[in-house]
């Protein structure tokens, strides 16, 4: 995982959002967007898109895909700036619709307000659909210089965000009326953290079924930070409503296994991931990353405090 603010020692090889490789991705969602936003697009449509995708939450997603490819030799950084370029613009098309009243009715993200408290509810819908198909028409163009590596990463996105376990299918098990909250953390979140480290590796040419273990117990890690997060954090900590998993009765870490059983597995989780970080000249930064990460996500001297008070 990775975080706005490190120690020096973890900028050596990765810099945070806020420097280097947050400009670098921030670059690469704006010149996607400018895609849509052609003479002639529909004003509001395009306007919507760029408020789903600015101001960004943390980037873990892209700067993970792009740490992978580094840390693989990554010998074509256009093939996977548009690999995590087109996952992080999946992503927030996920968020846009995860927002919507069908599902969390939620009426703020990332500090401000949802994409259909904004523009309503059917430009909220479409602009969800127009930041999947620009995250496929990225990849397509990214992949000009490498056509042959254009078809494994599209079938691996595919596969990471629709059915069976993808996040589509993540966001449908909502609608279940029984569901492991094993399985739900893998589609939910896992599938695409997954898909952020397998895609690294292959637009850097290397193999990525290695190092799809890493990123399923990172995403699966993440996903149990922010269930403990949703009962300890407030609204204004988090940029979204806070306490949605009890109100909605949706599946959590910390229901299922109460607060301090849900940091416990967290760091079972974290602990898993750093071990399955595939032998490279980058895993001792992957490695050192996630422990910093995991630090900002689930903090010893507050969150870990109130498990044990309660």
């Amino acid at each position: 995982m990775l975080h706005k603010q490190r120690p020096a020692t973890a900028l050596a090889g990765l810099e945070s959002p806020a420097a280097g490789m947050g400009r670098r991705i921030d670059f690469a969602l704006q010149q996607a967007l400018s895609l849509a936003a052609a003479p002639g697009a529909p004003p509001l449509l395009g306007s919507a898109m760029r408020h789903a995708v600015f101001p960004g939450g943390a980037r873990i997603r892209p700067q993970l895909c792009l740490a992978v490819a580094r840390a693989c030799g990554d010998p074509h950084p256009a093939l996977s700036d548009s690999a995590a370029t087109a996952i992080e613009l999946l992503h927030c098309a996920s968020l846009v619709h995860d927002d919507l009243p069908c599902f969390d009715a939620a009426a703020m993200r990332r500090g401000q307000p949802s994409v259909h408290a904004a523009y309503g509810e059917r430009i909220a819908v479409l602009a969800g659909d127009a930041l999947i198909v620009l995250a496929f028409q990225v990849l397509a163009l990214g992949a000009a210089g490498q056509p042959a590596r254009l078809g494994p990463l599209l079938l691996l996105l595919v596969q990471r965000v629709g059915a069976p376990d993808g996040i589509v299918a993540g966001q449908a098990l909502e609608c279940e009326p029984r569901v492991t909250l094993a399985a739900y953390h893998l589609a939910k979140t896992g599938s695409l953290f997954a898909a952020c480290t397998e895609a690294g590796a292959l637009a850097a040419g290397a193999d990525p079924a290695p190092w799809r273990d890493f990123g399923l117990s990172l995403g699966e890690a993440y996903q149990v930070a922010d269930d403990v997060r949703d009962v300890v954090a407030t609204t204004q900590a988090l940029g979204k409503p806070a306490g949605r998993d009890r109100d909605l009765q949706r599946p959590s870490s910390a229901s299922e296994l109460g607060l301090g059983g849900a940091i416990e597995y967290f760091d079972r989780l974290v602990a898993r991931a750093i071990a399955a970080v595939p032998a490279c000249d980058g895993a001792p930064l992957l490695r050192e990353l996630v422990r910093t990460e995991s630090e900002r996500l689930v903090p010893k001297a507050s969150v870990r405090d109130l498990a044990l008070a309660a």
